[in-house]
């Protein structure tokens, strides 16, 4: 008799192959990931709603199917949780607030397409309010905890996908990523993600923006997380909805890997920790005979984050009441004068006019995006890919202040701005770049601290298939002490 533990500590793929050859049904699975939940559930708070009933009904059909040898889906019978942003039918998208939990809705497009390869989806995973922080909090459903320390924060805003996957709830998840959100909690909880080329996959039944609507958000994508970097690549190709990106896939190769590393932007303050972690993996890379040269920025960085600023801050004010929004238009004028004298880009003055961005405004933050998108081709010319930070720092005390009064403090004492978490991360997501996030070591401090692979322009592929080959001879998931 195997342990459930044993399949609980498989990747998706494993679980997948262990159901397959019926070393475990569907409902055991499900039953052992409800149990791992109830075990961890005081002390993380990853998993906030559940559908029992509907997932234990499902997990039983898909083994009856089975034992009929009947054709059976790509994830048939896996047990995976989905961030509380995107709707399931008996589960509808919280996103942090009780008013959209009180609704009916249907299956969100990413959560159509698990289901149609027969994942039973039995729990949604906490995610702050409108998933707009990179720590994970709400009044609904309270605070999720990092699961290599508790006193800390998993990330966000899709941390309790991150702490349910690092803590052997669930293999396999689906978050979403506009301003880190599915890098951060990675690199924080020690897991696997991939931020997609924007528009790579459909959008539609997410929270935000309002239920029901048909946005395509600019900047935003849906994409995978898993405790490996084949599993990134298993869920992809089918939340791509039939796209050209296979399945499963041999790994790159190392040796003939090019690779750019990006630690050195004057903007963007870096802890000397992940500073010293993401070299030391970068020295493991040319070990394994892959080409790793240092560069310095691959673009006017300041440039682009004055253009991600604005683009992004338009998406963001969609979300904010109306009166908020009228009271910011009035300040305008004082908040140019503001930044005239030397308010910073991540001042209040700065965000005020991000927030309120006129249509003019957002064409001419656009026409940068599409010029740096072009500049950046060169550095894909001559690499594979940029090995780059995710955040400055590793997982931070939980901290529930106003956003104003949040500092993030550096192993070498120094304070770091909290809209610092947006620097690492905006080059992907301005320019709708793919991004691979893997885990690349531990701090001194035994924190995990996670890298991203950016790559080309709808290069995911590229990217997946690198962080793949680094998983199997590098290094990969490590389970937190718990």
């Amino acid at each position: 008799m195997v342990d459930d533990d044993d399949f609980l500590s498989l990747d998706a793929t494993g679980q997948i192959a262990a159901l397959a050859k019926k070393k475990v049904s569907a409902a055991e699975l499900l039953k052992a990931a409800l149990t791992r939940h109830e075990q961890t559930h005081k002390r993380l708070n990853a998993v906030v709603a559940v559908d029992l009933e509907r997932a234990l009904q499902h997990a039983r059909a898909l083994d009856e199917m089975r034992a009929k040898k009947e054709t059976l889906g790509l994830l048939a019978g896996l047990p995976m949780t989905v961030k509380d942003t995107f709707d399931v039918v008996g589960m509808p998208a919280s996103s942090g607030l009780k008013h959209y939990r009180q609704r009916q809705a249907e299956d969100a497009g990413a959560v159509r397409l698990a289901k149609h390869e027969d994942a039973v989806i039995w729990g949604k995973t906490n995610t702050p309010v409108l998933a707009g922080d990179w720590q994970t909090f709400n009044k609904l459903y309270g605070t999720t905890n990092n699961p290599w320390d508790e006193s800390r924060t998993c990330g966000g805003s899709s941390g309790g996908a991150a702490t349910a996957l690092a803590a052997g709830v669930t293999a396999l998840e689906i978050g979403s990523d506009i301003g880190g959100s599915l890098r951060v909690p990675v690199s924080f909880c020690g897991v696997y993600s991939h931020k997609p080329t924007w528009g790579l996959v459909n959008q539609r039944g997410q929270v935000p923006p309002t239920p029901g609507s048909w946005s395509e958000r600019d900047l935003n994508v849906v994409g995978p997380m898993a405790r490996s970097a084949r599993d990134l690549r298993l869920l992809l190709s089918i939340l791509v909805g039939g796209g050209p990106l296979a399945a499963r896939a041999a790994a790159a190769d190392l040796k003939s890997a090019k690779i750019a590393l990006w630690l050195d932007e004057p903007s963007f303050p870096l802890d000397p920790e992940v500073r010293a972690t993401i070299e030391t993996f970068a020295e493991d890379l040319k070990a394994a005979g892959a080409e790793v040269t240092p560069i310095s920025s691959p673009l006017h960085m300041p440039t682009l984050m004055s253009a991600y600023q604005t683009l992004l801050g338009s998406v963001i004010g969609e979300d904010m009441p109306d009166a908020t929004i009228r009271v910011m238009e009035r300040m305008r004028g004082i908040s140019r004068w503001q930044l005239s004298r030397g308010a910073g880009p991540t001042s209040a003055a700065a965000m005020t006019l991000a927030y309120t961005a006129t249509h003019r405004e957002w064409l001419a933050a656009d026409a940068v995006r599409n010029r740096l998108r072009n500049e950046i081709g060169e550095v894909f010319g001559r690499f594979d890919a940029i090995l780059a930070p995710i955040a400055p720092v590793v997982a931070f005390p939980h901290d529930h202040r106003p956003f104003a009064r949040r500092r993030l403090a550096a192993s070498d004492g120094s304070v770091i701005p909290y809209a610092s978490m947006l620097n690492w991360i905006s080059l992907a997501t301005a320019l709708h770049l793919p991004a691979t996030a893997i885990p690349v070591g531990k701090s001194a401090a035994g924190l995990p601290v996670g890298a991203q692979l950016i790559g080309p322009l709808s290069g995911d592929g590229k990217t997946l298939a690198l962080a793949q080959a680094i998983d199997e001879n590098i290094r990969g998931f490590a389970p937190p002490p718990i």
